[in-house]
């Protein structure tokens, strides 16, 4: 662990809305910071969740006490790794999205033969601060009976900030792309497909509201090509076989040019799928309601059952709104449930080739136990295109 003896750290606090206070020590960037405080479990994964889209804003604390344990991978450069198609390989953007982190223990002597950074060096390089040794278990306790809360980090020595410093008024226009491109698939031999040879494969518009990079990966391994759009793009001039709606952050409602563009296409016949924030776009385009979750669900261990089969699937999450069942209109169904809270975890159309899921398929940090479903999405864009 950290030792701020041994260290000089600065002393720190979290505080919350409600008045509550978290003493503790200052790691990462030694400045103050506001943003909307939530809650991850998981054992591992930190450098893949710190870098999610769907946390841009928010403070995240970790369930699990010991972090940075096996510390940051990094190219000699001090820069994320990427592929030969320019994805990040151990992140799941090239930054990192939130703006604080707590953490129980953060650990100083990293173990991995892949590491080149602690966790406190590459927060501090990415100007985000992060405060360890408070009770996150009470930490936890209190944000599951009171709810989400904004809150700040207060380092010793720097300026106060105020809790609506840290909203961020668009999530989803921050991280989403601001142009189209197109990413070529995977080759047999792992390089990257040439022009030529992709242009006959199916085409899949990826509306990038925050999209996790492995979301990319798995599209890629499956000899797609990927037209990658922000998240307000006009589909109208592009020639595609299916569409897959992305993760993001904030409220799905903020979204109406994305949720106008999903209604129009759903006049067009094409699969669609949409993961997450995608899910939840999906429904308000069928004419369904969404809300906000009171503490939402985040981490990798969530129960969804199937209600075709009573299957139970343990997912991958991260989202703070959900679908309301009831408000589904007539050729909707719900598709999946999750076991904790009976909240909804996937929709479909009984009249169309369209489906979504609340939870992460591609989950990066595991687990993957439903990446069929990209298969069943991908199998289903290339049985429409015949």
């Amino acid at each position: 662990m950290l030792d701020p003896m041994n260290t000089g750290a600065r002393t720190a606090k979290l505080v919350l809305e409600d008045g509550s206070e978290y003493a503790g020590w200052s790691f990462g960037k030694a400045r103050s910071q506001a943003g909307e405080v939530v809650f991850t479990t998981g054992m591992s994964g930190y450098p893949q969740s710190l870098t999610d889209p769907s946390f841009r804003g928010q403070i995240l604390a970790a369930t699990y006490p010991l972090m940075g344990n096996y510390g940051i991978p990094l190219a000699k450069n001090g820069e994320p790794f990427f592929d030969n198609a320019g994805v990040p390989v151990h992140f799941e953007s090239p930054r990192v999205q939130v703006s604080g982190f707590v953490a129980a223990e953060a650990c100083e002597d990293p173990s991995h033969f892949a590491s080149a950074s602690t966790l406190g060096a590459w927060l501090e390089k990415n100007n985000v601060p992060g405060i360890f040794g408070i009770d996150t278990r009470a930490l936890t306790v209190r944000l599951r009976e009171h709810g989400v809360m904004m809150g700040k980090i207060l380092v010793e020595g720097s300026r106060d900030v105020t809790f609506d410093s840290g909203v961020v008024a668009y999530p989803v226009a921050d991280v989403s792309p601001d142009t189209a491109s197109v990413i070529l698939p995977e080759a047999a031999d792992g390089s990257v497909m040439g022009e030529a040879e992709a242009a006959a494969l199916p085409a899949i518009v990826l509306v990038d509201c925050g999209a996790k990079a492995n979301i990319i990966r798995c599209l890629r391994k499956r000899r797609v090509r990927v037209i990658r759009v922000p998240w307000n793009h006009d589909l109208g001039g592009l020639d595609f076989d299916g569409i897959f709606l992305s993760n993001g952050p904030g409220d799905p409602k903020d979204c109406g040019k994305t949720i106008a563009m999903v209604r129009r296409a759903f006049g067009k016949g094409r699969p669609v799928f949409g993961i997450c924030l995608g899910n939840q776009i999906m429904a308000l385009a069928a004419g369904a309601d969404t809300y906000n979750l009171p503490y939402g669900h985040r981490g990798q261990n969530q129960p969804c059952v199937e209600t075709s089969t009573g299957r139970c699937y343990i997912t991958s999450q991260n989202h703070g709104y959900a679908v309301r069942g009831e408000t589904l209109p007539p050729g909707w169904e719900i598709s999946l449930i999750n076991n904790n809270d009976n909240t909804i975890e996937g929709i479909r159309c009984s009249d169309g080739p369209f489906s979504a899921v609340q939870f992460h398929p591609e989950g990066c940090p595991g687990p993957r136990d439903t990446e069929f479903m990209i298969d069943r999405f991908v199998d289903q864009v290339r049985d429409a295109r015949g």
